[in-house]
């Protein structure tokens, strides 16, 4: 497969110049032009420039606003909420996030409320912020569906990821961010692009048989991870991005999706909290060091987040390699 070096400059401007050519203003496709370039340079390319094709034909739709101005209200002592103003995920999460640490300093639990958003990134590049400001946190969004709960055969629930973060005394926080799916559609997505199987148990084709085609999957259902388990946490996350603040459940974010090829219109829960001030005001940091280093201290165990940091350590220096497929497509778009 033929490649194209970028530099990871190169990358942002590539997705900030497509995506002000389709409608967005600088500030906007700055912002999620960075959540791209992030993505590329810690090696998680299912959300990286592969996206763009999906992020431009929601702007060429009219779905997305490309000029969104996002609206912050303290609703709660310790609830936030933003607006997103029907723009992409990124901007509302800018101007929440410095709203939501402040409040959960201030508390010492927050939440932030983000609807009518776009939201087509990974979830790890959000909690991290909040991890490296000295909060552990939690964040969770919905899809339109796509994973058929555990004993049925029709998708109702979104992939529905959940990402948590931790600080620690180094400064890099131990971060994981993971479908409810037994994988995330994003690499299923790869693998079809690549023309990769999946393992067995990923998903079924349309007609609810068990297939191993990546394509046969898009086409059909994923499964969630762990059976009863996996299906009960993407409920959850249903109700917890949905329910709790007011948007869409994933059914009902499908209904009125215009299928453009883009995310649909839904909501994210983020939760904040400053464990300085749940009774460990001076051990905690010290205290959770000690679990990290029991857990490092087995052979082949690593922590969540550290196959990210050497991609970025690497990709910082040497930049990316984007299919030329892909590259091809961009210049296209």
């Amino acid at each position: 497969m033929s490649t194209v070096q970028l530099t990871l400059d190169e990358v942002h401007s590539l997705a900030a110049e497509t995506l002000t050519r389709h409608g967005c203003d600088d500030e906007n496709a700055g912002a999620v032009a960075r959540v791209i370039t992030d993505a590329e340079r810690d090696g998680c390319h299912s959300h990286g420039l592969m996206r763009m094709a999906g992020y431009v034909a929601t702007l060429k739709s009219g779905k997305v606003n490309g000029k969104a101005r996002p609206k912050v209200e303290q609703i709660a002592p310790a609830v936030v909420r933003v607006d997103g103003d029907g723009g992409f995920a990124p901007m509302a999460l800018l101007a929440g996030r410095q709203p939501l640490i402040d409040c959960a300093r201030k508390n010492g639990i927050a939440a932030l409320a983000l609807v009518d958003i776009y939201h087509f990134a990974a979830l790890w590049a959000e909690i991290e912020p909040l991890a490296e400001a000295g909060l552990c946190a939690l964040a969770c969004t919905s899809y339109k569906p796509a994973v058929i709960p555990a004993g049925g055969k029709k998708a109702l629930y979104g992939t529905n990821p959940i990402a948590f973060g931790w600080p620690r005394k180094s400064g890099e926080p131990v971060v994981f961010d993971q479908a409810t799916s037994v994988v995330a559609r994003g690499e299923v997505m790869l693998a079809a692009r690549e023309g990769h199987q999946m393992a067995e148990g990923v998903g079924v084709d349309a007609d609810g048989n068990p297939t191993t085609d990546p394509n046969a999957i898009l086409e059909g259902s994923l499964l969630a991870f762990g059976g009863h388990k996996g299906s009960s946490l993407a409920m959850m996350v249903e109700l917890l991005a949905g329910g709790l603040i007011g948007e869409s459940f994933s059914f009902e974010a499908a209904k009125r999706d215009n299928n453009d090829g883009g995310p649909p219109q839904g909501g994210e829960f983020i939760l904040a909290m400053d464990p300085g001030m749940f009774g460990d005001r001076e051990g905690w940091l010290d205290h959770s060091e000690t679990l990290f280093e029991k857990i490092t201290e087995q052979e082949g165990v690593r922590l969540p987040g550290d196959r990210r940091r050497t991609n970025r350590e690497r990709n910082l220096r040497d930049g990316i390699s984007l299919p030329q497929s892909v590259y091809d497509k961009i210049l296209q778009l």
